[in-house]
């Protein structure tokens, strides 16, 4: 391949258009939502009501993308090209899940929940950040936003659980 040629390669290879990015974050919040909503029974007592919550918020960004994607309003902007932000990579490999086997444990949990929350809160931060004004950007930055607000949440009961001897 020529220099130009890949460079131009290089270029089209990173962008995507929305529907694109649209498609893989559905999916993402697809996967934890089914991984959550395993894990329930699985997991103890003492964060049992945690993954509950989680499974609902990734249900409820699952609906918003979804929605997203149907509404003919916004047609035009979906089909549009933007960077592919450099958390892409990281974002779309964790829609592959883990196998924590049939008793998980507190702390893998947990882990492993915290590690989800920050790929999706820098993918979504880097999508917010290059997406044009309008309903897209606002949805991005409101999920990153929530993201945000779950690693928080996530690290503080983590520290707690760590640190009260709970695992």
């Amino acid at each position: 391949m020529s220099e130009g040629h890949s460079q131009s390669y290089d270029r089209i290879r990173s962008k995507k258009t929305l529907q694109e990015i649209l498609e893989v974050a559905t999916e993402f919040e697809r996967a934890a939502r089914d991984f959550y909503s395993d894990l329930i029974p699985r997991v103890s007592k003492q964060i049992r009501y945690l993954v509950e919550e989680l499974a609902q918020e990734e249900q409820e960004h699952y609906d918003l993308f979804t929605a997203l994607a149907s509404n003919p309003e916004i047609e035009s902007a979906i089909l549009k090209e933007v960077d592919t932000p450099m958390s892409d990579r990281r974002f779309s490999d964790a829609i592959h899940l883990p196998d924590l086997g049939d008793s998980p444990d507190d702390q893998a949990v947990l882990q492993y929940a915290m590690g989800r929350e920050h790929a999706a809160m820098e993918q979504y931060t880097a999508l917010a950040e290059s997406a044009e004004p309008g309903p897209i950007k606002d949805l991005f930055t409101y999920l990153a936003n929530e993201e945000t607000k779950h690693k928080a949440e996530l690290e503080k009961i983590y520290y707690e659980t760590i640190h009260s001897g709970g695992v």
